[in-house]
């Protein structure tokens, strides 16, 4: 711990530190929560950066400068004459004494810290309806922000995030290895998983082929706008941002918000060991939608709402598929509390998307509905 605390005093934050205690569930960095003594911002977080997955983490801390200086002055313009609709926060990035975004220590760990964004909270499961729309909102509400920053000036910190052709290929690498090495029979949950893909392997091209046609085209994108990132207000119950913007960079806004449907209509969650009882809720796809399309009209078009149902069903199989093959390789991208974590993390993922397929009617007249 002293050795934490004396990171978090690598940064500039007007105040002694008190406590540096863990914080969060995040699968990928390392999160804290510092705790400062006796100044108004008392709290801040303090991130180290998972380098074999983020390989050139200074590229991270450029984007999210340049995201931070056009979300400001996005607001500073509707502020300017106009009343303060809502509550709108993005992280702050903390200097080091050295005037630099990062702190690298003695043993190459890279170091980041942000502000904390108070009297708010991230919940891990959807908590009714009112969330589910505000939820919507949100992620509207962030690609609306950016939706008119130019992409050129956005770096690429996890090249092949989120095309999904390019998980299918590694995955049959990896597969591939494994033949080789023969390493035993499957498990059952290893030969359902090994089937589901083998099933729906073709369709993974589809937002892809999209884009390669020009009915999709490249913005910027958050990346990874789950339940768990997105902040809401304590008093209002108004969502007031989203976190975790590692994953921001140039794509197509649809894996975000078929992300955002995964995450949030399935209320068990992405750790449950219920495979049987795992299901995709309309209901609260709809108010998910009803206030994400409230906000995204204004930059859409009439193939942004084709594709809807594509993206949520196809962000389920990506995930699945990740997982799975993280399994295939002995975990060594996501963290794992057990060998089979995130195989049943790919479970999940395969069901929730048999539940999405069985509900595409329902989820296109949805869209329909909105639009």
């Amino acid at each position: 711990m002293d050795k934490l605390i004396e990171i978090a005093e690598q940064f500039n934050t007007n105040g002694p530190v008190l406590s540096v205690r863990e914080y969060g569930t995040g699968n990928v960095n390392d999160t804290f929560l510092v705790t400062l003594h006796a100044v108004p911002q008392t709290y801040f977080i303090m991130q180290r950066i998972n380098q074999r997955v983020f390989h050139r983490p200074e590229l991270i801390m450029v984007n999210m400068r340049a995201l931070s200086e056009h979300v400001r002055m996005r607001l500073a313009g509707e502020r300017n004459g106009h009343a303060v609709e809502r509550r709108w926060e993005m992280p702050r990035v903390f200097e080091t004494l050295g005037g630099k975004s990062y702190f690298v220590d003695a043993d190459n760990s890279f170091w980041r810290a942000m502000s904390f964004i108070d009297h708010s909270t991230a919940f891990p499961r959807i908590q009714g309806a009112e969330h589910a729309r505000e939820a919507g909102y949100a992620l509207g509400r962030f690609q609306s922000l950016i939706s008119d920053m130019d992409i050129s000036k956005l770096h690429d910190t996890l090249v092949g995030f989120h095309i999904t052709p390019c998980y299918l290929q590694h995955y049959d690498e990896v597969l591939g290895r494994k033949r080789d090495g023969r390493d035993g029979a499957d498990s059952p949950e290893e030969t359902y998983c090994k089937r589901f893909v083998a099933q729906r392997r073709k369709s993974a091209t589809v937002l892809e082929d999209a884009k390669g046609m020009g009915k999709l085209r490249l913005r910027p994108m958050h990346g990874d706008p789950k339940i768990d990132n997105i902040m809401i207000d304590d008093v209002t119950r108004q969502a007031i941002g989203i976190i975790d913007l590692d994953t921001v960079k140039p794509g197509l806004v649809h894996y975000d918000i078929g992300d955002c449907l995964r995450s949030c209509c399935n209320l068990l969650g992405e750790e449950t060991t219920d495979f049987g009882a795992v299901r995709f809720e309309t209901d609260l796809c709809r108010e998910i939608l009803r206030g994400y399309l409230t906000v995204v009209g204004s930059f859409f078009d009439e193939s942004d709402y084709a594709y809807l149902y594509d993206a949520v069903r196809l962000i389920a199989f990506e995930l699945g598929l990740r997982f799975f093959t993280d399994h295939l390789e002995g975990n060594v991208y996501f963290k794992a509390r057990y060998k089979e974590h995130n195989l049943h993390r790919a479970m999940v993922q395969f069901k929730l998307m048999e539940s999405i397929e069985a509900s595409e009617a329902d989820i296109r007249k949805i869209v329909a509905d909105l639009k």
